[in-house]
């Protein structure tokens, strides 16, 4: 539904107060924040909770409804320093908008690293789904790659995903050949073709991507702030029981 690329970039230290967003709700999607430098603190009304650093993955899914905040972290604030992330909106099917809220803390250490090559440099992690028989740690609600690539520059990956499937690339660093026959840079999206069953991808320079691929729901979507649903008045039914404090509070 949405990707959010906090770039590169570094914070002073901040004692006074830590950076971040306060209590907010969400219903009918799952939020998902992969941590590249730097710290992330997240707290919820399901009383789930803890601290995401480099190489760790936050995956909470909202479901029927959810209250969080996400900060740096106290230690974070304290030092400053490098910071990158990825947060991406998650949608879920019709069947599953209600589902119960949870919170998956991924760490660095539980994601599966597939070298490509003989190069250590060069490797894929699998947050979720599955590449050359590594499954991802991730539990997902419909069927998906979330992989995070790295790629040293003159070597080249090629990348099954089924046919059908939408498929995205964030390059994050360097530059690529896509396909043999397009190029994308440093912060710049690929959207592919449906069609076919696979990508391969070319580092030009030592390159840095995210692949997102994902069966297409083909559901209707509405959404609305911080709601994302399948109809005008279920949007209308979650500001109520947000209102009404169903979706409980952060203790």
């Amino acid at each position: 539904l949405m990707l959010d690329y906090a770039a590169p970039t570094s914070f002073t230290p901040n004692t006074g107060h830590r950076r971040g967003v306060g209590a907010h709700p969400h219903r009918g999607f799952e939020t998902v924040t992969i941590v590249y430098a730097g710290e992330v603190e997240h707290r919820d009304s399901t009383g789930h909770g803890g601290v995401i650093g480099t190489g760790d993955v936050q995956w909470m899914t909202a479901g029927s409804g959810i209250v969080h905040d996400e900060f740096h972290s106290e230690k974070y604030s304290q030092s400053g320093g490098p910071f990158q992330m990825v947060q991406l909106w998650v949608n879920l099917p019709a069947k599953d908008k209600m589902a119960t809220p949870g919170y998956q803390a991924i760490t660095d250490t539980s994601i599966p690293r597939v070298p490509i090559g003989e190069d250590a440099t060069s490797a894929v992690r699998v947050i979720a789904g599955d590449y050359k028989g590594h499954h991802g740690p991730a539990h997902t609600f419909t069927q998906m790659n979330v992989l995070d690539i790295q790629l040293r520059a003159g070597h080249s990956i090629e990348l099954p995903q089924p046919d059908g499937w939408t498929t995205l690339l964030l390059v994050q660093e360097g530059a690529l050949k896509i396909n043999d026959n397009a190029s994308a840079s440093k912060s710049q999206l690929v959207m592919l073709s449906r069609e076919g069953s696979s990508v391969k991808i070319t580092a030009e320079q030592n390159a840095r991507v995210l692949l997102l691929a994902g069966q297409p729901i083909a559901e209707p979507i509405v959404g609305y702030g911080p709601f994302v649903m399948n109809s005008r008045q279920e949007i209308e039914q979650a500001i109520n029981d947000f209102n009404s404090g169903k979706f409980g509070q952060i203790n």
